[in-house]
């Protein structure tokens, strides 16, 4: 099959800009053979890797990545690894009972592996650390999903604390927010450093991982080849860790719904300004409304920083303009100036959109799509938790590894079919705008 659309990235993560230039890649240009291929060098595909070399440490393992690791979607990122039921669709994240309960258990088996994997590879706490995160309220009717989450969590028997307003300010240095929900057990990443140190970490002599080397075809006969611009590999199974481009190599089309979120990042604060916000140096925040601002402040490579993730639009061609983004970093800067007044003068360096994948009913879409084909995509907004559990499990199902958590995963309907355009793309467009406005302040 040819590959219908090749990835587009609009604008620079900051992410990626703030860390040392990375080490001239390894690029494929000629034919060679492996036992197996992962394409795609983001959470799901480095999981993917990673599992496979653990299965068969004698096997050849290939990774192709489209551009360089960290370049896109998953170094695009707003870097929570969220253990907790975080259903974007929802009103307030929550769904039905048993299916969060499962949802929890599977995404802490996500985080555990992603914990061994950073203890292996000696990865610093900038790149990978578990301090929880903190839904945070601006307004009363922030502060009532927060409440209706904490009970849905009481419930659910997970720990959890509600802080006030000037526990909130203590923390972030702004007495914009009214109300925050602490959940201890989420992970927080340096999106671009991780995927970065995890590539490092697993290249080896069996592992070899070819960057700037997008697939632009991929044929089976006995074996698959998946050729690039300059080269090819083959390999009996392959394991597909591309999110939403499934579509592009064929698969789950007319189920998928391909968003943008948009991110900025300020400049790296001065001696001065850090004293004057206070707070803690490193804090992440998501909003009590899934259509508000995502906010986390970074210290480390790169300085005192904070970074502004809000808005998003649906985009059935993958990608964006410039002046699209350029629209939606307005509402970055006044959401930024409304949290940080005393911060005036603080200017953003780097703005970037991201590509996610939604289905209409939630479901992931895995399984083996083709004789020896296994897709590992769409993580419907959770992408590092979902996208790592998801290269891990199809790693498992490949390889002929059964287990309880795998046949959990897999026991869910196919993504549910959209409607025929243009009605899809209005009505999600309407509803995003719709879900925006209600959000208000959390914005």
């Amino acid at each position: 099959m040819k590959i219908r659309r090749l990835p587009v990235d609009t604008g620079i993560s900051g992410w990626n800009a703030i860390l040392p230039a990375p080490d001239a890649p390894d690029e494929l240009s000629d034919h060679i053979t492996a036992d197996w291929l992962v394409i795609g060098g983001g959470f799901a595909g480095l999981a993917a890797v990673r599992r496979l070399s653990i299965l068969h440490p004698d096997a050849r393992i290939v990774l192709l990545e489209a551009k360089r690791i960290g370049e896109g979607p998953a170094g695009r990122n707003t870097g929570f690894m969220i253990d907790l039921p975080h259903h974007l669709t929802s009103e307030g994240y929550g769904g039905q009972m048993e299916r969060d309960r499962k949802d929890a258990a599977a995404n802490r088996a996500a985080i555990d592996f992603t914990a061994q994997m950073a203890t292996e590879f000696g990865l610093s706490k900038e790149a990978f650390d578990r301090p929880g995160k903190i839904n945070a309220a601006a307004s009363d009717h922030g502060h009532a999903h927060n409440l209706e989450y904490a009970q849905h969590l009481t419930n659910m028997n997970e720990p959890h604390e509600m802080l006030d307003a000037a526990q909130m300010h203590q923390i972030t240095g702004t007495s914009y927010y009214q109300s925050g929900l602490v959940t201890p057990g989420a992970g927080l990443v340096q999106p671009a450093l991780f995927v970065r140190s995890m590539a490092k970490g697993l290249r080896s002599n069996r592992v070899s991982l070819y960057e700037n080397a997008p697939v632009i075809r991929l044929q089976r006969d006995r074996d698959w080849t998946a050729q690039t611009p300059n080269g090819s590999v083959t390999a009996p199974k392959v394991i597909l860790g591309v999110n939403g481009h499934a579509n592009s190599f064929g698969h789950f089309r007319g189920r998928l719904m391909h968003i943008h979120l948009y991110g900025s990042m300020t400049r790296a604060l001065t001696p001065d300004e850090i004293k004057t916000l206070g707070g803690d140096r490193r804090w992440g925040l998501t909003p009590a409304d899934p259509m508000g601002s995502t906010v986390r402040r970074i210290s480390g490579t790169g300085g005192d920083r904070i970074i502004v993730r809000n808005r998003f639009s649906y985009d059935p061609s993958m990608q964006i303009s410039e002046g699209k983004l350029a629209r939606m970093a307005c509402d970055h800067d006044k959401g930024f100036a409304a949290r940080f007044p005393m911060l005036k003068g603080v200017e953003m360096e780097y703005r970037w959109g991201g590509r996610l994948c939604l289905s209409r009913n939630g479901a992931p879409a895995l399984g083996e799509v083709d004789e020896g084909l296994y897709s590992a995509c769409c993580q419907n907004g959770l992408g590092v938790a979902k996208g790592t559990l998801h290269g891990m499990l199809m790693a498992d199902l490949a390889s002929g590894v059964g287990s309880d958590l795998l046949d959990q995963v897999l026991d869910q309907p196919l993504p549910s079919r959209l409607p025929p355009e243009p009605f899809a793309t209005l009505g999600a467009r309407a509803v995003l705008r719709w879900g925006e406005y209600k959000a208000g302040r959390e914005i």
